[in-house]
């Protein structure tokens, strides 16, 4: 296998805020669309089998229990966890190195309430 992982969905309790808060967080822009019957933000991507989306559904609920996904932290994820809270959520960990090799990580708390893990190289 190529890829292990090949598509995430971040549920949400407010769907326009989620969209304002990693538009912020991640200094992008998020492309909404509805498919059945559900509205999904789709964050950047290369392809479809490579990326997420921020999602409005009744199926599911936003948990700081669950799975935690990693979401590229750029050169330096510092910079993302700096505009995490004022963009309404809250920084768990700070950047912290996991190992020369592999980088480090840094984890926050998102608008909704998912816990959400961030990693760079530097």
């Amino acid at each position: 296998m190529e890829d292990l992982v090949v598509w995430f969905e971040i549920p949400t309790n407010d769907f326009q805020r989620a969209v304002k808060f990693y538009n912020q967080v991640l200094n992008t822009h998020i492309v909404i669309e509805e498919m059945q019957g559900e509205y999904m933000g789709f964050l950047q991507m290369k392809g479809f089998n490579d990326g997420g989306a921020i999602i409005s559904s009744d199926k599911r609920k936003p948990s700081k229990d669950g799975t935690l996904i990693y979401l590229n932290g750029g050169d330096d994820l510092s910079i993302i966890l700096k505009r995490v809270e004022s963009a309404g959520g809250k920084v768990i960990q700070e950047k912290t190195l996991i190992s020369e090799a592999i980088g480090y990580y840094g984890l926050f708390e998102d608008s909704e309430g998912n816990r959400i893990a961030l990693h760079s190289k530097y």
